[in-house]
C-alpha cells in the first residue's frame, strides 16, 4: 500500500499544479505572453473559449486520478494476500467469489504454469489489473467494490460529500472521451471556483478510501472471520 499511497500523492500533485495554473489564467493573476512576428511580446488574458477547454480537461485529470487510485488499491489487496502466503481456504467468502470469477475467465493454457501450489497461487492466477475498471468509476462503483472485498466505504461527509461528485466527473470524462460533448460544452457548465471545491472533496474522499483499505490490510480483514487462527 505504501507504493499506492506514494503514487496517489504524485498524481495529486500533478492535479494541483494544473488547477493552480488554470485558476491563475482564468482569474488573470497569470497571463499569457504572445510572441509576435516582429519578436515583440504582448501580454494577454486567456481567451474565454480556451478557458472552457482547460476547465473541461480538468475532469480528465480528476477521473484519471480516481480510476488509477482504485485500480492500484485493489491490486494492493491481491499483492498483500499473495505476499502473506494466504491460502484460498482462509480468505473471506467475498474474496473467494472474486477469485473464482477471475479464474473462470482465464484459459488453462495461460494459467497452468503459474500454479505451483493451487491453494495459494489461485488467488492471483486469474487476477488482471487492467480489467478492474473501464471508465465506470464513480461513488456507486467504489461502494460496490468495497462491499465485494469487505473494506469500509465510510468517509467524513463534511470533507468528502461521500464522493457525490464522482458521477459528474465520470460522466464528463466519458462524454469527452466518446465525443458526445465538446470541451467547450463541458467547460462552460462549471466555474473555476466550483471545480476547485470538487477537486478538494475528491482528493479527500480518495485519501480516506485509501486509509480504509490500509486498515483493512493491516487488520487482515480479507481473512474469513469464522476460522479460528492460532
Amino acid at each position: 500500500m505504501q507504493t499506492v499511497v506514494e503514487e496517489f500523492h504524485t498524481r495529486v500533485q500533478e492535479v494541483n499544479q494544473y488547477f493552480e495554473f488554470i485558476e491563475g489564467l482564468i482569474q488573470e493573476t497569470t497571463k499569457l505572453a504572445v510572441l509576435g512576428d516582429n519578436g515583440d511580446q504582448t501580454i494577454t488574458a486567456i481567451d474565454s473559449n480556451l478557458a472552457k477547454t482547460l476547465k473541461a480537461n480538468a475532469f480528465l485529470l480528476l477521473y484519471n486520478l480516481i480510476e488509477s487510485t482504485m485500480r492500484n488499491a485493489i491490486e494492493a489487496i491481491f499483492n498483500e494476500i499473495s505476499s502473506q502466503r494466504i491460502s484460498f481456504d482462509l480468505v473471506r467468502i467475498e474474496i473467494k467469489k472474486i477469485v473464482i470469477y477471475n479464474f473462470k475467465k482465464r484459459s488453462p493454457d495461460n494459467v497452468h504454469s503459474r500454479l505451483r501450489d493451487i491453494s495459494l497461487d489461485i488467488i492471483t492466477a486469474g487476477f488482471q489489473k487492467r480489467e478492474l475498471f473501464s471508465g465506470n468509476v464513480d461513488r456507486d462503483e467504489i461502494t460496490k467494490t468495497a462491499r465485494k472485498y469487505g473494506f469500509s466505504f465510510d468517509t467524513d461527509y463534511s470533507k468528502t460529500k461521500h464522493g457525490e461528485h464522482l458521477y459528474e466527473i465520470m460522466q464528463n470524462r466519458n462524454d469527452l472521451a466518446h465525443g458526445n460533448k465538446s470541451f467547450a460544452e463541458i467547460g462552460q457548465q462549471t466555474s473555476i471556483e466550483d471545480l476547485l471545491n470538487v477537486k478538494e472533496e475528491v482528493i479527500e474522499y480518495l485519501q480516506q478510501i485509501l486509509q480504509n483499505i490500509q486498515q483493512y490490510l493491516e487488520n487482515q480483514e480479507y481473512l474469513d472471520s469464522s476460522i479460528q487462527y492460532p
